[in-house]
């Protein structure tokens, strides 16, 4: 990712799914800008040029935990925090057990608040608190064969509005993206298990107005923008990035 200007200079920001796809471009991207970058993962990925691993499974409340305590070792600010790890699941509401439910909330939504809750206390000490959540075009529109998945990233989005709320006195903001089906490896190993991985792909893309799939490095370029200092005003907010997918109704 270009280097646009140093708007992110002497900020720490934590990233979790740093790893790879949408979290690896952000962290690229901060670092890029100047930021101290922090990746929170289950494993270090290609992060290590631009962030400093540390093995956190946001699904677990004492891997949280524990992942905070070594962050604190390393670092005695925090400024920004990107709740980007998630799971998916591809079936419907009949097909989908307890276990499924359990998992992907428990990722999804219950993480997300854990890394949260943990980060919270620090970035109360930052003069540019921010906070940006990757939620997802499922939590607004109806996506096939994505129950559980659109459940929790509805979720997330709703959770978003609640902490920007709780926080706006601490001048901690809370943002979030929705993005449509994004080219990311996850995605890839998805469309690999299918029948026919070319057909699968070339349906995915039919179904966005713009013909393709959202590259991670724009996903990165609007959390980015949400994160930075110089958006100091806006809380509360999600940015679709989805080639159209939730505004636009394309005649066939």
């Amino acid at each position: 990712m270009k280097v646009i200007n140093d708007e992110f200079s002497g900020l720490t920001a934590i990233i979790t799914g740093a790893g790879s796809g949408i979290g690896l471009e952000v962290a690229r991207g901060l670092k890029a800008r100047g930021a101290t970058v922090f990746g929170f993962d289950i494993a270090e990925g290609e992060m290590a040029p631009v962030a400093t691993f540390i093995k956190c499974d946001i699904g677990d409340g004492q891997s949280v935990t524990d992942a905070f305590t070594e962050f604190s070792k390393q670092s005695k600010q925090l400024d920004i925090l990107i709740n980007n790890a998630g799971i998916g699941s591809l079936t419907t509401v009949e097909h989908e057990s307890d276990e499924i439910w359990e998992k992907v909330l428990n990722v999804n939504v219950i993480g997300t608040a854990r890394v949260s809750r943990s980060a919270i206390p620090l970035l109360r000490k930052s003069k540019h608190p921010a906070i940006v959540n990757t939620a997802s075009i499922a939590a607004t529109d109806g996506i096939p064969n994505r129950a559980a998945y659109s459940a929790s990233k509805g979720a997330v989005l709703t959770l978003t509005l609640a902490m920007a709320t709780d926080h706006i006195k601490d001048k901690i903001r809370v943002n979030a993206v929705n993005p449509a089906t994004t080219d990311t490896p996850w995605v890839q190993r998805l469309l690999n298990q299918s029948a026919d991985a070319t057909a699968a792909r070339d349906a995915l893309e039919a179904r966005q107005p713009m013909g393709r799939l959202v590259s991670p490095a724009e996903i990165a370029s609007a959390i980015i923008f949400l994160a930075s200092p110089l958006q100091a005003s806006v809380t509360g907010t999600t940015i679709n990035i989805d080639g159209g997918m939730h505004s636009l109704r394309i005649p066939k």
